[in-house]
């Protein structure tokens, strides 16, 4: 039941201006993608509808839209459940996460300049720190964010769409590993930074292959263990 998985005040009460059906559905998909909503949860239209402060109908009209996209899955005379991935689906997501960055990385070796280093640098001091203080929220978001700049810094539009498309996904995939990987992770994006400085897209791209096969096998790790 969805009141054993939030405590009051975890979910945020919605305002009543705007698209409110929009609203709830961002809203569940940010729950979902962060597991403060867990894989194989029971979400309960009624429950759901109390926290968020809105009547059963938009949030109904949102999870049918999260069955429609995989994140949510709708069982007769059950009712709706976060939806568990296989390890199938994860390696699947993960291998093509993996081709798409290392494809950013390579294009933003050709194009970083110090700006965009200073960036990087900036973030990664932050990430270092949060996985210091194992600050798992802050290591998530870090990265995320260090990974966006990147994909900035390539500056290929067709590219970050793609990108975006599965963005949610790979940060759903990370989360459960994000203290497994801990500074490992950080490591491995100082040594990107130092390959996109010296304009190297070879090895770039090899760190980043390796850095995102690392989060795949960590995460399948955790899955068998």
């Amino acid at each position: 039941m969805l009141s054993k998985g939030l405590t009051q005040g975890t979910v945020p009460r919605l305002e009543r201006p705007g698209p409110l059906r929009e609203r709830v559905y961002e809203t569940l998909l940010e729950l979902i993608t962060t597991r403060a909503l867990r894989p194989g949860q029971h979400l309960v239209e009624s429950e759901l509808a109390t926290h968020l402060g809105v009547s059963r109908q938009p949030v109904r009209e949102a999870l049918q839209r999260l069955s429609t996209e995989g994140w949510v899955d709708l069982r007769p005379a059950q009712g709706a459940f976060v939806h568990e991935p296989t390890d199938e689906e994860a390696d699947q997501l993960l291998t093509v996460r993996t081709l798409l960055e290392a494809e950013a990385a390579r294009l933003a070796a050709g194009r970083a300049d110090t700006e965009g280093i200073a960036t990087l640098e900036e973030l990664c001091d932050h990430g270092e720190a949060a996985a210091r203080a194992a600050d798992v929220e802050s290591v998530i978001e870090l990265n995320t964010r260090f990974h966006a700049a990147v994909l900035e810094i390539a500056a290929n539009a067709v590219l970050a769409e793609l990108i975006g498309q599965v963005g949610r996904r790979v940060r759903w995939y990370y989360a459960p590993v994000a203290r497994q990987r801990g500074m490992a992770s950080w490591i491995e994006h100082r040594e990107l930074i130092a390959a996109l400085r010296d304009g190297d897209g070879e090895r770039a791209t090899r760190i980043m292959r390796q850095h995102t096969e690392h989060t795949r096998r960590s995460y399948h790790e955790l899955r068998s263990s």
